[in-house]
């Protein structure tokens, strides 16, 4: 009714992987491994998909997930005693089966549990071990208990964390490991929206880990954070909170940039731009309630592109202060017909330029960018055309947010927690060898 897009909250699957270095406690491993993998029969979208071992400590751990795998129960789940029940459908047995099948004859060792005959009958699917050689080997999500084994060696982890990235999915991530530079390494680079250090990777709980993912496994905001409730609002909340725990940064270039506007703009645009600045939440860091041994942590991260389409010079500052308070590089897709941008794009201070990338159509800067929120100006049929135009990019899903030039001009801005992402780590302090918090308790 008011011109809008109507809100799509989606959360899907992912290749959900994660990597366990030499200095792992390998009996913890297995048992997160199990969990992860084979509980609910793998049908959980944040289970378990791909598990990359070090080369150095492949084998082992191999052998001792094998021997795991055997001691399964494979049963009707209305008996206590079964660890994996049957898959939902038929036709989901039957997905399972000619993935494996296919993994096959592409010459994949694979391996699988013996199971009662009576699991001849119904929609079972015996546990499954395949390794693999590389994370492309895996196309798309397996919805079921199929585990993929990838060896690495410690020199090609970068490349690893490359092709873990590449896949486009981002919704659980887990390492173990007891080296913290490791470990950082692993959380600051691997994109996804759920990341779990030495422990299981499935099971969030809603306001502790609060769950969803990113790139093609979700759009935000997540399920059981603090974002999540506003989003579905039909009113605009003036101002979001995180609580009075959270912790924020300032964005870097929002001094010298609200410093800049207030030499060159009339005080009303310069107003509505420092109210941008007033309601980021660029940097926000919140620690959340767990249990003992257990740290969460709750983040908010720059989308990294935003597209933006302005229609007026007004828009466009609006757009880029936008753009600046959250961390993110602003698109400009603007064609030579916009004769004013280009003496607006020259008028920039210095610092700011490089923070700006101009194109002249959107089809050049979703073949050739990666991009992950939009901003545009104008009338509810043109953003109905961009919306439509955005749902054929497949790197990641979109939804535009517009604004008319009369709801700009009224002071009215745009939502900034729509151009952040939001991701939840989980680690399990105590594996590394005890909890110091205890040590510190009267």
């Amino acid at each position: 009714k008011a011109g809008q897009p109507i809100p799509l909250v989606a959360e899907t699957g992912g290749l959900n992987a994660m990597v366990v270095d030499s200095s792992a406690l390998a009996e913890q491993v297995v048992a997160d491994v199990i969990h992860s993998a084979f509980d609910s029969a793998g049908q959980r979208c944040s289970a378990l998909r791909i598990l990359c071992l070090q080369d150095e400590i492949a084998d082992t751990m191999l052998t001792m997930l094998r021997g795991a795998m055997k001691e399964l129960s494979v049963a009707n789940p209305d008996q206590l005693s079964t660890d994996v029940g049957p898959v939902i459908d038929k036709e989901a047995q039957q997905n399972i089966q000619r993935h494996i099948a296919q993994m096959h004859q592409q010459g994949f060792a694979i391996e699988q549990i013996a199971v009662e005959p009576a699991c001849t009958q119904g929609t079972f699917v015996a546990p499954t071990l395949i390794e693999i050689t590389h994370i492309s080997d895996v196309k798309q999500e397996v919805f079921g208990p199929v585990l993929h084994v990838l060896r690495y060696r410690r020199a090609e982890v970068d490349a690893l964390i490359q092709d873990v990235n590449a896949s486009g999915y981002g919704l659980t991530f887990g390492v173990h490991s007891r080296i913290d530079e490791s470990i950082d390494n692993w959380v600051q680079h691997v994109r996804v929206g759920n990341q779990y250090v030495n422990r299981n990777i499935v099971g969030a709980v809603v306001g502790v880990q609060p769950f969803g993912g990113q790139g093609l496994s979700g759009t935000g905001p997540k399920a059981g954070g603090p974002l999540y409730i506003p989003r579905l609002q039909d009113f605009e909340p003036t101002r979001l909170s995180l609580g009075d725990k959270a912790k924020f940064s300032t964005a870097p270039l929002a001094s010298s940039f609200l410093n800049w506007i207030r030499a060159v703009q009339p005080a009303q645009l310069v107003q509505q731009i420092q109210s941008i600045f007033e309601l980021s939440l660029y940097g926000a860091q919140l620690v959340l309630p767990g249990p003992t041994g257990e740290l969460n942590n709750y983040h908010l991260l720059p989308r990294g592109q935003v597209l933006c389409l302005p229609k007026t010079e007004r828009g466009a500052y609006l757009q880029l202060a936008s753009c600046i308070a959250t961390g993110n590089t602003a698109v400009f897709v603007v064609g030579i017909e916009a004769q004013w941008f280009a003496s607006w794009l020259q008028a920039l201070p210095d610092d700011v330029g490089p923070q700006v990338i101009q194109v002249a159509h959107l089809e050049q800067a979703l073949q050739s960018l990666s991009v992950g929120a939009a901003l545009f100006e104008g009338d509810g049929d043109e953003l109905m055309a961009l919306a439509h135009d955005l749902a054929e990019y497949s790197a990641v899903i979109i939804q535009p947010q517009g604004r008319t030039v009369a709801e700009l001009k009224e002071g009215k801005t745009y939502r900034l927690e729509r151009l952040l992402i939001e991701r939840s780590l989980s680690v399990n302090t105590a594996a590394a060898g005890g909890n110091a918090t205890l040590m510190a308790m009267i």
